[in-house]
C-alpha cells in the first residue's frame, strides 16, 4: 500500500548520508528525510540529530513519479507555540514622499505624485492618460539633463 501525503508514520532510521536519512516505514515502503527536513534549525551534519536505528516520527510531504518518497521530521513534530511579542506593532503612518529634485528645478513640480481616481474608464482612454503622463514626464527629465548638461558644458 503506497503511502498517501500527508500522512505521519513512526519509522526506523536505516541509513544516514551527508544529505539525509533514509527511514523504513511500517508498510515496508522505503523514504528520505532531506538533511534540511530534519530539523528546525541549520543541520550541518546529519549524525548529530539522528542515529542509525532510531524510531522517529516522520510525515509524507511529496511522492514522485517513480515513487520515491520526500519524508519531514521537522513537519511530523507540532510546532512549539511562537511567543507573544513584547510590544505591540505600531501601524505605519504614510508620509509624502520627499522630492528629490532640487528646488530651483522650475521644470519640476513640488507636489507629489498622486494616482487619479478609480473611474469606469474605457482601456484606450487609460491608455491615453497613461501615455500623456510618461510623455510629460519624459519632456520633464529632458529639460532637466538638459540644463544640468549645459551648466557643465559652459563651466569646463
Amino acid at each position: 500500500m503506497q503511502p498517501t501525503v500527508g500522512e505521519v508514520f513512526e519509522g526506523k532510521i536505516t541509513g544516514i548520508t551527508k544529505f539525509g536519512a533514509f527511514v523504513s516505514l511500517p508498510d515496508g515502503n522505503n523514504g528520505l528525510v532531506h538533511i534540511s527536513e530534519i530539523a528546525n534549525t541549520y543541520v550541518n551534519d546529519v549524525h548529530e540529530h539522528v542515529a542509525e536505528g532510531q524510531i522517529v516520527k516522520v510525515k509524507v510531504i511529496g511522492i514522485s513519479d517513480t515513487g520515491k518518497i520526500n519524508l519531514s521530521i521537522k513537519k511530523a513534530e507540532h510546532p512549539a507555540p511562537r511567543p507573544e511579542p513584547e510590544y505591540s506593532p505600531q501601524p505605519r503612518v504614510n508620509q509624502p514622499r520627499q522630492n528629490y529634485f532640487s528646488p530651483r528645478s522650475s521644470s519640476f513640480s513640488q507636489k507629489p505624485f498622486t494616482p487619479a481616481a478609480p473611474t469606469e474608464a474605457s482601456f484606450e482612454d487609460k491608455l491615453k492618460q497613461f501615455m500623456q503622463d510618461s510623455d510629460s514626464r519624459i519632456l520633464d527629465s529632458r529639460m532637466y539633463t538638459d540644463k544640468k548638461g549645459s551648466y557643465r558644458r559652459k563651466r569646463d
